[in-house]
């Protein structure tokens, strides 16, 4: 297993950074390679990605959720193995942190390679510059689940 922590500070408070987290459709809006989320329950995600001209789905588990605070998932079943963890930190009014760990199995030689490389690392600090455009810009979140898992 591979792992990666990332940050990114955000000029929105955290409750708006975390709403928006948990519009897992929204993502293809700023995560590369995402092509579509699909909310199966309040726990279960259908995703579909491309990366390097292959294409994948997986279902993936929200194993635990706690409001402006917190969101962690594993993959279930297929080939894709990855789990991780989204927290979210109060830096000042209207200003939060959005630090993303996550431990993934690459597959096959080119993912191993790419891995080696810092690929993976590249990929998650894009994604997160991407979503702090997508919420700076519009300055609020599309929705929220406030539930708790």
């Amino acid at each position: 297993m591979s792992k990666v922590e990332e940050s990114i500070e955000v000029d929105v408070p955290v409750r708006t950074a975390y709403n928006q987290w948990t519009q897992f459709e929204s993502f293809p809006h700023f995560m590369d390679g995402v092509e579509r989320i699909e909310q199966r329950t309040d726990t279960r995600t259908h995703w579909v990605t491309r990366f390097g001209g292959v294409e994948r789905e997986f279902d993936a588990e929200i194993t635990e959720q706690i409001p402006d605070e917190r969101v962690a998932w594993t993959t279930v079943g297929g080939e894709v193995r990855q789990a991780g963890v989204v927290t979210f930190h109060h830096l000042a009014e209207g200003r939060s942190k959005v630090m993303l760990q996550m431990d993934y199995d690459p597959e096959g030689f080119a993912e191993n390679i790419g891995d080696k490389l810092g690929f993976v690392k590249l990929q998650v600090t894009g994604d997160l510059k991407r979503f702090k455009t997508y919420i700076e810009d519009r300055g609020r979140e599309t929705g929220s689940w406030r539930g708790e898992v």
